[in-house]
């Protein structure tokens, strides 16, 4: 593991800090996951991908991860979701939850080493409420629901830097008169009639959403861990609730850094269903590459907004095939070995290494990830090895496996750059106007007009494919061609 220092931008300081894990070497890791009622949409991919990307990049520098992300299965959604398709929670639930893997699949998302579900850990939540109870930071109501005494907690607030007295005066509280106070809110809920429920000491009921993750992320990582994630919109009231529960309950503080990745916006707008520009995950899917998708989540810093739109997601494409563009022609297959054997060889025969250039690459990676995750930085890294790259295939062709391999290599650790390149640059060929064949023989007949030295025939081929979406791209060993696919609005 390097010796530099990773900084992480800690929610609850607001500022970076040195990341020093608890017990040297490991680091444990809770993030939010879905409340599985419906399909995911681009904002849960947004969280899927840069936990994803932070995961890979602890594990990269050398740390041993356990990265827990929830499943919320038991919910007022998920209640009203199940009545209105007449089917039952276990079966709505259990369909939406497969979705979800599929779709990280699809992302390239690497599953979470512990995936609880609140549905399996009735009990612990059950003990945590009963402990706050007996510590007084809880009460029973006498309509079988059980509160949290937020005026109680003397640290409430501290992540969002907000005050109890400006809470109450400027939120929207839900009037209860079965609280004490407006700001409680609850641990607990008594069963309505015909509803899911589990027996506990105040009756029939079900958790409330917030205590699920305090039992759950004690349950797997223990009183402290070192880093709780989620989206930008569960700072308040989600995460600050369970800090007050769990540092309540448990007399230690709950998490040493808090990080939270930035919303997606649509076209510069808030995206809602309410205007119409709401997108799951399998939508997007259906019409772009879940590279294309994943570059655009991860070219933006993992705390900044996210802009998705048709031209945003061209460029990322375009930046996507230019990576894949100088890996094309290098057979990818045990390139790292292929690599070091020239390497060692280019070094017996006197010539230039490309060692110190491919150090210097990485140095500069892990420089940009050490600050706070730093992804584009990172990318702008990759750019430069690209660039370097083409050149050595022109002019050093002896250097190019070794810079392609780290180049690979260090792609993969942000989940990209991990295809093959020409199955990459002819994606979209399902919605191709000529089939493969025809493209062939269309070159074909191109080069047969060069040849004849017919240049405004072999030019007028080129434009006709072109036309259709078909870009030819000529080198030494022969023409090939990639597929440009129209835009779509999704």
């Amino acid at each position: 593991m390097s010796n530099d220092a990773l900084q992480i931008y800690n929610t609850l300081t607001r500022r970076k800090e040195v990341f020093t894990p608890i017990e040297p070497g490991k680091v444990r890791m809770y993030v939010c996951g879905m409340t599985v009622y419906d399909y995911c949409h681009l904002g849960h991919a947004r969280v899927m991908v840069a936990f994803d990307v932070i995961t890979r990049y602890l594990r990269h520098r050398g740390y041993d991860v356990t990265y827990v992300r929830n499943v919320t299965d038991i919910d007022d959604k998920i209640l009203r979701r199940a009545d209105e398709n007449g089917e039952t929670i276990s079966s709505l639930t259990e369909r939406m939850i497969e979705a979800m893997h599929e779709d990280e699949a699809r992302l390239s998302v690497l599953p979470p080493d512990q995936e609880p579900r609140a549905t399996r850990h009735i009990d612990d939540i059950i003990s945590m409420v009963e402990t706050l109870i007996g510590k007084g930071y809880a009460y029973a109501a006498d309509n079988g629901d059980v509160y949290y005494r937020v005026r109680k907690f003397e640290g409430y607030g501290k992540l969002n830097n907000r005050d109890l007295d400006e809470m109450r005066s400027g939120a929207r509280v839900e009037v209860d008169e079965h609280k004490e106070d407006p700001l409680d809110f609850v641990l607990w809920k008594a069963a309505k009639p015909g509803e899911a429920s589990w027996p506990s000491p105040w009756g029939e009921g079900r958790p409330g959403w917030h205590i699920e993750c305090s039992a759950m992320s004690k349950c797997c990582l223990g009183d402290t861990f070192d880093i709780h994630g989620g989206g930008p919109d569960l700072t308040f009231p989600h995460h600050e609730n369970e800090i007050a529960q769990s540092e309540a309950a448990n007399g230690k503080p709950f998490v040493n850094t808090w990080m939270h990745a930035g919303a997606v916006r649509v076209n510069q707008e808030k995206m809602s269903k309410s205007l119409g520009n709401f997108f799951t995950i399998r939508e997007v899917l259906e019409h772009h590459d879940p590279e294309v998708v994943r570059y655009l989540l991860v070219a933006s810093h993992y705390r900044s907004a996210i802009n998705y739109s048709p031209d945003s997601l061209a460029e990322a494409r375009k930046s996507l095939e230019r990576f894949y563009n100088s890996l094309e022609g290098l057979a990818l297959e045990g390139l790292a070995l292929e690599g070091l054997a020239l390497e060692e060889q280019a070094q017996e025969a006197g010539e230039p290494a490309t060692g110190a250039v491919v150090s210097e690459f990485e140095a500069r990676f892990t420089a940009a990830m050490d600050d706070d995750f730093n992804t584009p930085g990172a990318l702008s890294v990759l750019f430069d090895m690209a660039r370097e790259l083409n050149r050595a295939k022109k002019e050093a062709p002896g250097e190019a496996p070794a810079l392609a391999a780290e180049l690979k290599r260090l792609g993969g650790i942000l989940g990209l750059l991990q295809q093959d390149p020409a199955t990459f640059l002819k994606a979209g060929a399902s919605g191709l106007p000529l089939t493969e064949e025809e493209i062939q023989a269309k070159i074909a007949e191109r080069a047969a007009a060069k040849q004849a030295k017919d240049f405004a025939a072999a030019d007028a081929i080129r434009d006709e494919l072109a036309a259709l979406g078909i870009i030819l791209k000529d080198s030494r060993e022969g023409t090939t061609w990639v597929f440009e696919k129209p835009d779509a609005e999704a």
